[in-house]
């Protein structure tokens, strides 16, 4: 300023000068006067400002829920959950799942030690029940879920049978007493089990036909074991699912189908024809995802393939594992019921699962629509009356993602499923199921949109996997309104803006990182467990700030009150 106040230099120039700082310098210029101060405050500048520091695509536009980009600016350096706030040590071998009650005021962690944990979730965490499962012969836990209204916890462990043969076996806790309700048996143990209502869960058995054909058939059981009323089944069949190339159904979780029409991000921003989506859809005419009753060209096909076999002028010969994936088909082919519609129209829910069709590898989601007269154990036992003509049920929807996938999340509104996979080379073709491709060290987080069924066509990716392809190995992650986190082997939580396509924070442990859980209340808090037998809480540095300030006095009301009285 001159000595008339007037400004020396002009505002361009100043904002020319601003844009060559970083945002600290620009914040601290700000303070200078009230011509810096208006300028650092400019809407154009933050815009350049937060491209170039948070390296955004220039085609990805602002949030369409923020108001100003200085704001935005903030949101991103502010409120990420990046600062570790406490860690737990109370468990004693590694840490392998955690996950929320829906109130946020509780959370459940499961691990090698064999404990299912009950924490209570406040400024301070601290443990409320420890339950030892142990004498129920499980060898460790590996993953809980709370029921819709925090009443009950899901426990999901793996179980010694018999000759050390091992399959999972799903534990209901009473929330209120920590009472152990009931036990249910669960094959192969990771299909994990989920809950579908307040008090029925799903859970899986599988059946052996040949040497790498099966059938997994899922199952809807009520929590509370001892239902005597006759109009209500303890268990009922839910579906039926044929498993081709050693393949079985796991990760099982449901997707609430009325909450998709709820406002969520812009996932979908970029160039189409730069970026291309696949659709899955088992009415298209995509071979690969095709499902139920096949085609009449294809039957004979078939027919035509196995005759050949049968008098020996097949060339090359198939292998014994091919040949039994081919007669599989042929009969499987007329014997499935095809997917049911609801009379309504109406959307209900989905059952989404991964498993393999090419090959044992779970490199595929499966999606089935759940209608209203399935979400009950009530009534007759579902499937009773089969004939020979539905013996199996079809899948509504197939994705393929190419590669080993190793956890799934929802977003918050059940829109959008989240997929950590590990990628096989590009154009891989396996050529014996018990053999895959190998597998990317790089995870993949894809995106995929369960109302259009449609794959968003940005991926997440920075975090790492090192388990070889013939393993299986989990990684959770979890979603919340604005980010997504994820575990990785490389000994670092991640977190990214699910709207930006940007990794913002690397949280490290001393180990493998096997699972992250955002509060379902709030998105700042989010907890990582580690293959280094902790749990650590992290907190945005807008929380630890308004946690540490220092809390004003209060006024002497009381004694001000005893004067007035003298």
């Amino acid at each position: 300023m001159d000595e008339g106040g007037t400004p020396l230099l002009p505002d361009s120039l100043v904002y020319q000068i601003f844009l060559s700082l970083g945002p600290a310098d620009v914040l601290a210029a700000g303070l200078v006067c009230r011509q810096w101060q208006a300028v650092s405050r400019d809407e154009f500048l933050w815009r350049e400002q937060f491209y170039r520091y948070y390296q955004v695509a220039r085609d990805v536009p602002r949030h369409p829920a923020a108001t100003s980009w200085y704001e935005e600016f903030q949101r991103l350096y502010d409120t990420v959950p990046c600062v570790e706030v406490q860690t737990l040590r109370e468990h004693t071998d590694q840490v392998l799942h955690l996950s929320f009650s829906h109130s946020g005021y509780q959370f459940a962690s499961c691990s090698k030690d064999c404990t299912v944990k009950i924490w209570s979730n406040d400024l301070t965490i601290s443990l409320l029940h420890s339950a030892d499962m142990r004498p129920y012969n499980w060898s460790y836990t590996q993953f809980s879920q709370f029921n819709k209204d925090d009443s009950l916890l899901l426990a999901s462990g793996v179980f010694l049978g018999p000759h050390n043969s091992s399959s999972g076996e799903i534990a209901v806790i009473s929330l209120d007493s920590f009472a152990l309700l009931s036990r249910v048996r669960n094959k192969p143990y990771d299909v994990f089990g989920c809950w579908l209502t307040e008090t029925s869960l799903i859970s899986g058995n599988l059946h052996r036909i040949g040497d790498i054909t099966s059938c997994s058939v899922l199952w809807l059981n009520n929590a509370f074991q001892d239902v005597e009323s006759e109009n209500v089944n303890v268990v009922k069949r839910l579906f039926k699912i044929q498993n081709l190339n050693a393949s079985t159904i796991r990760t099982v979780m449901v997707a609430d189908c009325s909450r998709f029409d709820s406002p969520d991000l812009l996932l979908e921003a970029g160039d189409p024809a730069t970026s291309p989506c696949r659709i899955f859809d088992l009415g298209g005419d995509n071979e690969e995802v095709a499902a139920g009753p096949a085609p009449a060209h294809a039957k004979e096909g078939l027919r035509h393939f196995l005759d050949r076999v049968l008098e020996g002028r097949a060339q090359p010969q198939p292998s014994e594992r091919v040949l039994e994936t081919k007669v599989a088909e042929l009969l499987a082919q007329g014997h499935t019921k095809p997917p049911e519609r609801s009379a309504t129209g109406a959307r209900s829910k989905y059952l989404i699962f991964t498993t393999g069709c090419l090959t044992y590898s779970p490199h595929q989601i499966g999606i089935k629509q759940i209608l209203p007269h399935q979400m009950t154990t009530a009534g007759p036992v579902l499937g009773e009356g089969r004939g020979s003509d539905a013996f199996f049920d079809a899948l509504d929807h197939v994705i393929d993602v190419h590669g080993h996938i190793i956890g799934m999340g929802l977003s918050p509104d059940n829109r959008y499923l989240y997929v950590n996979s590990r990628a096989w080379p590009s154009g891989a073709v396996v050529a014996d199921p018990m053999q895959p491709p190998p597998i990317a060290e790089e995870i993949d987080l894809l995106v995929f949109d369960l109302k259009t069924m449609r794959e968003v066509r940005r991926a997440l990716r920075a975090h790492r996997a090192y388990t070889p392809n013939d393993e299986c190995f989990f990684i959770f992650l979890d979603v919340s309104r604005d980010f997504v986190a994820s575990g990785a082997e490389d000994r670092h939580g991640y977190i990214w803006d699910r709207h930006y396509n940007i990794c913002l924070a690397k949280l490290r442990h001393e180990d493998v990182v096997n699972s992250v859980a955002f509060s379902p209340q709030e998105q700042e808090l989010l907890l990582t467990a580690s293959d280094d037998a902790t749990i650590k809480a992290w907190r945005s540095p807008r929380t630890v700030r308004i946690f540490q300030a220092p809390r004003p006095r209060p006024r002497a009301f009381f004694s001000w009150l005893a004067s007035q009285r003298r």
